[in-house]
């Protein structure tokens, strides 16, 4: 059964419909239809008639302009996805703890195809710091969390963690995704699921001073650890860093 469904093709006017869906990204918040057009390769009225069934389901909405950005019902659905997960009761009180210890910003982002999605998101109480907000979309090719959820998304399933990516972690990235930006990641893996996310500390890179960050990696890396094996993981049961014990906060 499992092989007839995987046969089973979708439907073609419903995968243009979610391409189209696909094109909004952080960057790219709001497109118009020529925009949309050139992007998704579908002539204009093709685009036209896509845009008016997602926009009478909810998913996009047409600004005074004539533009489009996402509707309300993505709002929705992003929020039961991440309730779906039932993450954040065992990822907040890691993040908390990060930034209490730090002064930085504490992140959990999880791969969804080619991007990262901030899925839980705990700011630090200084003025001035590094800000994603949680349901953004970043692509994988820049910061730690990007490099993270890269390198290791087949470690823990198909094949171990090399000497040298072990070696690296955490990953450090200092103004990849942003000249004054910086960051510390590391790897969260599940018992059944393997690579679950990637848990991050991010703030101004002018504050990330290199000694600044040796203290930081080992709080990232038990932050990673605690939180695998609360999801059964395993994965840092033989490493032999020392790390501290976070305190947690509520």
């Amino acid at each position: 059964m499992a092989e007839t469904a995987l046969k089973t093709k979708g439907v073609e006017a419903v995968d243009k419909a979610l391409h189209i869906l696909s094109l909004f990204t952080a960057d790219t918040p709001k497109l118009s239809l020529g925009e949309i057009s050139q992007r998704s390769g579908y002539v204009k009225s093709t685009a036209m008639r896509l845009l008016i069934s997602l926009q009478q389901a909810g998913l996009v909405v047409m600004q005074p302009d004539k533009s489009y950005m996402v509707g309300p019902q993505t709002f929705r659905l992003g929020h039961l996805y991440q309730r779906s997960l039932r993450l954040e009761p065992v990822v907040r009180p890691v993040l908390r703890a990060l930034v209490l210890r730090t002064g930085e910003s504490g992140s959990f982002f999880k791969r969804e195809g080619n991007m990262r999605v901030c899925l839980f998101r705990e700011d630090s109480s200084q003025v001035l710091r590094e800000h994603v907000p949680e349901g953004e979309a970043v692509g994988l090719d820049k910061g730690a969390p990007g490099h993270v959820l890269s390198e290791f998304s087949d470690v823990d399933g198909t094949r171990p963690a090399s000497d040298a990516q072990l070696a690296r972690l955490p990953i450090v990235s200092l103004g990849q995704r942003g000249p004054d930006i910086a960051g510390i990641a590391a790897p969260v893996f599940g018992a059944a699921q393997g690579l679950v996310g990637a848990v991050t500390l991010s703030g101004p890179r002018t504050r990330f001073t290199p000694e600044v960050i040796e203290d930081m990696r080992p709080l990232v890396l038990e932050a990673a650890r605690e939180l695998t094996r609360a999801l059964a993981g395993s994965f840092y049961d033989d490493l032999s860093v020392r790390v501290p014990r976070l305190d947690h906060v509520g």
